[in-house]
């Protein structure tokens, strides 16, 4: 599944990786290569994140289901 943000987000996302470039590797890139790396990002990395997300969402619902139990049965009296 190819994973597509918002195009806000996509902005705000290629104006974060210029100034790393120009940080990080002494670089000017443009929006275009910006747009480009994301894209890359996205497609090869994206799915792994986006799988572990999952991941931790089912360990999650599966603690709370466990507790089911607790929380929604009332105790009998004897």
């Amino acid at each position: 599944m190819p994973i597509e943000l918002a195009p806000e987000a996509k902005q705000r996302v290629i104006a974060a990786i210029k100034p790393y470039f120009l940080e990080h590797r002494n670089e000017e890139i443009g929006d275009l290569q910006a747009g480009f790396l994301l894209e890359f990002c996205l497609k090869e990395i994206g799915p792994a994140i986006y799988n572990l997300g999952v991941h931790d969402a089912q360990t999650h619902i599966g603690r709370v289901v466990e507790d089911l139990d607790s929380v929604v049965f009332a105790v009998e009296p004897r």
